[in-house]
């Protein structure tokens, strides 16, 4: 009859992976390792992944500090910029402040971030 078959393709889920350090008060704990899909905060796929580091109480609204990370700084060059009101709310984390301190929150996943490094503060 002449009809074809139609062909469909599917793109692959591109799967980056983000590496969790704990915090050097966190003894015996091993870096955690978190596949996740682009497109998504760093918050969210800690959270996904059942990270209790990261307490992630505002649920991603910029209106708490709870999930803090320190980004080294290979790695923090590759973020887009801060805003001022991440800015702003770094004021308030539970564990000070450092340079490379990023709420993961504002860290959208990328193809460019697969294998980045996020240290844990002591407490959140």
């Amino acid at each position: 009859l002449g009809i074809s078959t139609p062909r469909i393709f599917f793109t692959p889920l591109t799967m980056p992976t983000l590496h969790f350090v704990p915090h050097p008060a966190s003894a015996g704990a091993d870096t955690i390792d978190i596949q996740c899909r682009t497109g998504r905060s760093v918050m969210q796929a800690a959270v996904d992944a059942g990270l209790s580091q990261i307490a992630a109480d505002c649920g991603g609204t910029l209106t708490c500090a709870t999930c803090h990370v320190i980004v080294p700084s290979p790695w923090l060059e590759r973020l887009s910029p801060m805003s001022p009101d991440e800015d702003t709310m770094l004021d308030f984390t539970a564990s000070a402040r450092q340079a490379g301190s990023r709420l993961s929150c504002q860290i959208m996943v990328t193809d460019e971030l697969d294998g980045l490094i996020l240290h844990l503060p002591e407490q959140q």
